[in-house]
């Protein structure tokens, strides 16, 4: 063990003083350890379009800054999704097809078919179900005793969300996060993951969806995901492409779980950190919609996204070649302060709070974050009814990844409204 935190200590001081050449932002012990962004405040200084030559996951660029992000992100005839949305490369035995790893026109037609079970009319009429189940979680929570937030609301409330999306059977609805996390080993460093049983595990998921499908192919059509692409003339066939089906479910879970699951950690964690703005936000709720947008920000759940170089491309004054990989680092880009005024410091009261890169840009941009916004503001509508405080006892323990910025464990203790 102590040998492992040396190891940190020396990839952390390499990342922060070390030679520019030598700088991996994708080195996982900086995710863990929630030094990540004084590294990409390092390269937003002095290196902002930054080339990386050696990393466990080969060479690569790192995109740094807001305006240069957006730059990356809406040019889709030289950026490339296909196939490949993180650092590392899917492996050839195990391809998933999915429609954000795919460009125009397929990409489209897939996304197009999947968008109605997120649509504004649609969400209008989940809301008072996620209310009901908001308030059934919140008044379950024991009150003056620790408990772990990330299990209790966390997880509970996006994976309640999940079984809605897709009409899930409730009462398997623990398969959903435990598949997202199956799913997203592909992407946390460190451990080494066994691939095998990841592809048993993966295949379970699969064989479940295929007989939904097969369910929901045969009724009519409803506004579910699998009922929605199972309807839909240019998916109908997805069943008969097995790897393609397992891809898009991985990125609609994923997508659903994650992303939401630590902005809600994330939200208690922030206004712990800065009790100014707790106040605040007891003082006039008005402010939940705005600090919504500010916890993504800050949050930013997805760290990065990758695309590859179709021809040569000069940004920043940086040549970068067809082929190379290009990531988009989102974590910083949110951090950015000639985008962002004071971006280190968590406002809830913020102007502008929803200029952020967190939801992507242009054809890619994420198409739930209205649920995931929805989702947040209703839970902080109901805490704010119900407790004077969510007290943090501990500092969370994080993720090790370098995509997924989450938490394992928050530690709290609720003190109810006097």
């Amino acid at each position: 063990m102590p040998d492992s935190i040396q190891l940190q200590d020396d990839i952390v001081e390499r990342n922060l003083h070390g030679p520019l050449n030598q700088v991996d932002p994708s080195a996982a012990a900086l995710f863990e350890r929630n030094m990540h962004h004084a590294v990409f405040e390092r390269l937003r200084r002095e290196d902002p379009v930054h080339y990386t030559p050696d990393s466990p996951f080969g060479p690569f660029w790192s995109v740094t800054k807001f305006n240069d992000i957006v730059t990356v992100d809406s040019n889709h005839k030289v950026f490339s999704s296909r196939r490949d949305i993180v650092i590392g490369d899917a492996s050839d035995d195990f391809d998933t097809p999915m429609f954000i790893a795919m460009d125009q026109p397929k990409h489209d037609v897939q996304r197009r078919a999947a968008q109605p079970a997120v649509a504004p009319t649609q969400l209008s009429e989940l809301e008072a179900l996620i209310r009901t189940r908001v308030c059934t979680i919140l008044d379950s929570l024991p009150i003056g005793e620790e408990f772990n937030w990330v299990d209790k609301v966390s997880i509970e409330l996006t994976t309640q969300m999940l079984a809605t999306l897709f009409d899930f059977p409730f009462e398997d609805r623990h398969l959903l996060p435990y598949w997202s996390d199956v799913t997203t080993t592909s992407e946390t460093v460190g451990a080494e993951a066994d691939m095998e049983e990841r592809k048993r595990i993966l295949g379970e998921c699969l064989a479940y969806f295929a007989e939904l499908w097969k369910e929901r192919a045969a009724q009519p059509r409803k506004f579910d995901f699998i009922s929605l692409l199972a309807h839909d003339p240019e998916t109908k066939d997805m069943i008969n492409r097995p790897m393609e089906l397992l891809g898009n479910l991985m990125l609609l879970i994923v997508g659903g779980n994650d992303t939401t699951r630590n902005s809600i950690s994330g939200g208690v964690y922030f206004l712990n950190k800065f009790p100014g703005e707790y106040d605040k936000l007891k003082a006039d709720p008005s402010l939940i919609p705005n600090m919504v947008s500010e916890i993504i920000r800050y949050q930013t759940p997805l760290a990065h996204m990758r695309r590859t170089a179709l021809e040569d491309f000069e940004l920043g004054g940086k040549q970068i070649r067809k082929g190379d990989k290009v990531v988009m680092w989102y974590t910083s880009g949110n951090r950015d302060d000639e985008v962002i005024d004071d971006p280190d410091t968590f406002r809830i009261d913020r102007e502008r709070a929803r200029h952020h890169v967190s939801f992507g840009f242009g054809i890619h941009r994420c198409m739930g974050n209205r649920v995931a916004e929805m989702q947040l503001r209703i839970l902080w509508e109901e805490i704010l009814n119900r407790f004077d405080r969510i007290e943090l006892v501990a500092e969370p323990e994080r993720v090790q990844s370098n995509f997924v910025l989450g938490y394992t464990k928050l530690p709290v203790v609720l003190h109810p409204k006097l």
